[in-house]
C-alpha cells in the first residue's frame, strides 16, 4: 500500500506536515478496510476499497460534513478522499474510544432526537450514496411513500430478483409496496436528517463519554428509519429511547411501522450477504400484510 501518497494527500489537506508513517489494521468493516496511519502523535484513521469505489468515500464525506454542520452528535471529522494507483480512500480524524454508561446512553438519544430537529422541505438527498456497499438512490422528492417505495424497497426487490431471490419474496414485496399507504392512515413523515445506517456498530462514545456516530448512509426522511434500525440488532439500551421519547415522542404506529423500516435493510443484507436473510426477509413482510389486511 502507498501510505506516501496518502499522507501527502493529508498534508495538503490539513497543512500540516505527516511524515514517517506507521499504518496499524484495524478489525472492523465487512465492506472497507481499516487503518490507523499515525506519524508522531498524530493520528488518522483509514478506509481502504477499491479505486474504483471512490464515488462511495465521497459521499461519505459529504455526509458527515452534513451531520457535523448540524453540531447536534459528534461526527469524526473527514479530512480527505481521493484515489491512489490502486485505491480509493477516506481519511478521517482518529478518535479514541471510551465505555458507554447510561448518561452517555441517555446523552446519544437526546442528540438523536435533535438531529431529527433538523429539516428539509422534501425527501433524499443532494446526491446519491451507498448504504454498505449498495447503491441508495436519494432524488428529491415531496412524497415520502412514493420516495420509500420507488428508491428504497423497490430497488432493493429489484437487486434481489437479479440476485436469483425470486418466488415468495417478490409477490410479498409487491404487495407490500402496493398496500403500505395503510401504515401511514394517520401518520405524517416529516423530512428529518438521518444517520442512515445507525446500528450500534456505527455508534461509540469517545473518551470525555460523548456520543460518536459515524459511517453514514445521510438523506432526509421519516426519523422513524433511524429509530428502526436501532432496534434491527440491538445494542441500544432503554435509557437511549426513554431520552429519545423526552425530546419528541414517537407516535404509536411506529411500534408496526418500525418492521416496515427493518425490510428494507435486511432486504439489503440479503443482496449483500446471501441466502441466509431471505427466510427472515419474506417473514417479516409476511407479518407486515397480516397487520395491513
Amino acid at each position: 500500500m502507498n501510505w506516501q501518497a496518502i499522507s501527502e494527500q493529508i498534508e495538503s489537506a490539513t497543512g500540516q506536515a505527516f511524515k514517517s508513517v506507521s499504518a496499524h489494521s484495524l478489525a472492523g468493516g465487512d465492506i472497507n478496510s481499516a487503518f490507523r496511519l499515525q506519524a508522531g502523535d498524530k493520528s488518522y484513521f483509514v478506509k481502504l476499497n477499491r479505486a474504483d469505489l471512490v464515488t462511495m468515500f465521497d459521499a461519505e464525506f459529504a455526509g458527515l460534513q452534513e451531520l457535523a454542520r448540524t453540531q447536534a452528535i459528534r461526527v469524526p471529522a473527514p479530512v480527505v478522499c481521493g484515489q491512489t494507483a490502486g485505491h480509493s480512500f477516506l481519511v478521517l480524524e482518529y478518535v479514541e474510544f471510551g465505555c458507554s454508561n447510561k448518561a452517555s446512553e441517555r446523552l446519544l438519544g437526546q442528540q438523536l432526537a435533535q438531529l431529527h430537529q433538523r429539516q428539509q422541505p422534501y425527501f433524499g438527498w443532494h446526491r446519491d450514496n451507498t448504504i454498505g456497499s449498495t447503491l441508495q438512490l436519494n432524488s428529491k422528492s415531496e412524497d415520502w411513500l412514493t420516495f420509500w417505495r420507488e428508491q428504497r424497497l423497490e430497488l432493493q426487490l429489484q437487486l434481489a430478483a437479479k440476485n436469483g431471490y425470486g418466488g415468495r419474496l417478490q409477490a410479498s414485496g409487491e404487495r407490500l409496496c402496493n398496500d403500505m399507504a395503510a401504515l401511514f392512515d394517520s401518520y405524517l413523515p416529516q423530512p428529518s436528517l438521518l444517520h442512515g445506517d445507525l446500528w450500534a456498530g456505527n455508534a461509540a462514545v469517545d473518551k470525555q463519554g460523548r456520543p460518536v456516530i459515524f459511517d453514514p448512509a445521510c438523506y432526509y426522511g421519516d426519523r422513524e428509519t433511524d429509530l428502526a434500525m436501532t432496534e434491527l440488532f440491538g445494542g441500544f439500551g432503554q435509557n437511549f429511547y426513554a431520552a429519545y421519547q423526552a425530546v419528541w415522542p414517537l407516535d404509536k404506529g411506529y411500534a408496526v411501522r418500525k418492521s416496515f423500516y427493518n425490510v428494507y435493510h435486511i432486504l439489503n443484507h440479503l443482496n449483500l450477504f446471501g441466502g441466509g436473510y431471505l427466510r427472515q426477509a419474506e417473514s417479516m413482510m409476511t407479518l407486515l400484510l397480516a397487520e395491513i389486511n
